[in-house]
C-alpha cells in the first residue's frame, strides 16, 4: 500500500510561539497536526547527546513519526587531503551514532565541492570515497541507516540530478534525496509544471529503478536564487517564488509513490507540510468522489 510521510525539517516558529521549547516535544506536536515525519539537522555539527537522542526516538516511535537526520553541511566527499578525508569520516560516524540512538532511518548529506578540478574528477573522487565510507559505516554497526545523497542548490557544489544518481549507483542501499528547490535553482527556475517533475522522475526511474525512485527522500520549499544558485528558502504563501507543489503532489498520487516528503519552508515548515499533505490527499478525495 502506498504510504507517503510528510513532515518538517526542524521546528517552525509556531512551535515555539505555542510554548514548546525542545525537540523532545516535536513528535507530539507533529502528530497533533497529522504529520508523521521529522528531519533533525546536524548541519552545523552534532550537538545532540545520546540520552536526548534516545528520548526523541522514543517519542517519535510512540507517535509514529519517522525520523531522518541531515549530516553536517561541510561534508566534502571530493576532499583530497588526508586530514580532511579523516574529518569527513568522523562527521559521518558522529552523525550516525546520534542518528542510531534516535532511531532515525535515513541520513541525508551534501556530496561536496565541485570548485576544484573538473566536475568529472570531483565526482569520481566522491564515488571512491563514498564507497570507502560505506565500508567503514558498515563495520561500525550503522548498516541499517539509509544514506541519501542530496541534490544541492549551489552551482559550485556537486549535486545535480545526474551526479546524485551516480553516487547512488555506488551501493544499491542508497536512496536519492531530491531537493526540488535546489534543482529549481540549478536550472534558474526550470521547474515550471508537471512535465518537469515527470522528466526528473523518469530519469531516476531509468537510472535507479522503481523501488529507489518510489521511495526517494524529498525536500521541498519555494526558493529564491541568483546566478550562482540558491539564495533563500521561502514559504508556500510566497507565491512569487517557485516551484509549485501541487503538480508534484498529483504525480506522486498518480504513480503511487511512497517517499518521505520533508518541508523546508522558512519558519513555517510544519504548517506548510500540512498544506502539502492536504494537497496530496485532495487527489484521493477527488478519486473517491468519482468512484462514488
Amino acid at each position: 500500500m502506498t504510504h507517503i510521510r510528510f513532515g518538517p525539517s526542524g521546528n517552525s516558529d509556531l512551535f515555539y510561539e505555542r510554548g514548546y521549547k525542545s525537540s523532545l516535544q516535536a513528535p507530539k506536536w507533529l502528530h497533533s497536526l497529522g504529520l508523521d515525519a521529522y528531519e533533525y539537522s546536524f548541519g552545523r555539527g552534532v550537538r545532540l547527546g545520546e540520552e536526548k537522542a534516545s528520548l526523541i526516538g522514543k517519542e517519535a516511535k510512540f507517535y509514529d513519526v519517522q525520523l531522518s537526520v541531515h549530516l553536517p553541511y561541510y561534508i566534502n566527499l571530493a576532499a583530497e587531503e588526508p586530514d580532511k578525508r579523516e574529518r569527513n569520516i568522523v562527521y559521518f560516524l558522529e552523525s550516525l551514532k546520534a542518528a542510531k540512538a534516535m532511531g532515525a532511518v535515513r541520513a541525508v548529506f551534501h556530496p561536496g565541492s565541485a570548485s576544484k578540478n573538473t566536475r568529472e574528477f570531483n565526482l569520481a573522487a566522491a564515488e571512491r570515497f563514498l564507497k570507502e565510507i560505506i565500508g567503514i559505516i558498515d563495520e561500525n554497526g550503522y548498516r541499517d541507516i539509509v544514506l541519501c545523497p542530496e541534490t544541492t542548490g549551489k552551482l559550485n557544489q556537486l549535486g545535480n540530478l545526474e551526479e546524485v544518481a551516480e553516487l547512488c549507483a555506488v551501493d544499491e542501499r542508497l536512496l536519492p534525496a531530491v531537493d526540488f528547490a535546489h534543482l529549481h535553482c540549478r536550472g534558474k527556475g526550470c521547474i515550471k509544471g508537471k512535465r518537469d517533475f515527470i522528466e526528473i522522475f523518469d530519469y531516476l526511474l531509468n537510472r535507479l529503478g522503481e523501488y529507489r525512485t518510489s521511495n526517494m527522500h524529498i525536500h521541498f520549499s519555494r526558493v529564491e536564487f541568483t546566478a550562482g544558485g540558491e539564495k533563500m528558502h521561502h514559504r508556500l504563501c510566497d507565491v512569487q517564488y517557485g516551484p509549485e507543489f501541487l503538480p508534484l503532489a498529483e504525480l506522486l498520487f498518480e504513480r503511487k509513490m511512497s517517499p518521505v516528503v520533508i518541508c523546508e519552508s522558512k519558519g513555517t515548515m510544519a504548517e506548510d507540510a500540512v498544506s502539502m499533505m492536504e494537497m496530496y490527499r485532495s487527489f484521493h478525495k477527488e478519486q473517491n468522489s468519482i468512484v462514488d
